[in-house]
């Protein structure tokens, strides 16, 4: 069992290790940066984690399950408390897992896409096919973050920070509270895309 003060030492190593990996990407963060960072020896890192890999593991394990629990408390409340900056970098640091096309980004979208699943059976949304709906719903979400550099050069202030991070997630609530099509248009283009199905 681990002291107090091994506890604490590894939940530093996995903080630092989780703004590093999202700063500069997992093959650009070397041990011995995250021990630095984390105000530990390289054999102590190694000593709670094993290798890079291992710490990964955990910092993956972690940054999602923090994540879900935010999303959760938001699912179950309704309302947004305030923004913790944690929150950002966890948010950086899975988009970053996402987009180095490893097994366990892959993994961990797997994973959101199936929270997405089982929110969606609990609400009164309609729609034919859940899991596109809930993976197209991720993806998009996806986006906005994956094109932070993007959305900073166009809008003027960084993207991935407050308060343009803020601006960023106002507009997306605009766009998600409002109907882009009429129904009118919508049961056209449906039935636009079941011809091209039965082509």
């Amino acid at each position: 069992m681990s002291s107090g003060s091994d506890l604490t030492a590894r939940a530093r190593i996995r903080e630092a290790a989780i703004a590093l990996f999202a700063e500069r990407g997992v093959a650009s963060a070397s041990i011995r940066d995250i021990a630095q960072a984390a105000g530990v020896s390289s054999g102590l890192l190694r000593h709670h984690f094993g290798s890079k890999e291992g710490l990964r593991d955990a910092c993956d394990e972690w940054a999602m399950s923090r994540v879900v629990q935010i999303q959760m408390r938001f699912t179950e409340l309704g309302t947004f408390g305030p923004i913790d900056p944690e929150f950002l970098v966890l948010q950086r640091y899975l988009v970053r897992s996402l987009m180095d096309g490893s097994p366990r980004g892959m993994a961990m979208f797997t994973q959101a896409v199936e929270h997405g699943e089982r929110w969606l059976a609990g609400t009164s949304l309609q729609t034919a096919d859940p899991r596109a709906f809930a993976a197209l719903l991720g993806a998009m979400k996806l986006g906005m973050f994956v094109m932070r550099d993007q959305l900073t050069a166009v809008l003027g202030e960084d993207a991935g920070e407050m308060p343009g991070y803020l601006r960023m997630i106002r507009a997306s609530l605009e766009i998600f509270t409002q109907p882009l099509l009429t129904q009118e248009q919508a049961d056209q283009a449906l039935k636009a895309l079941d011809r091209l199905g039965d082509s």
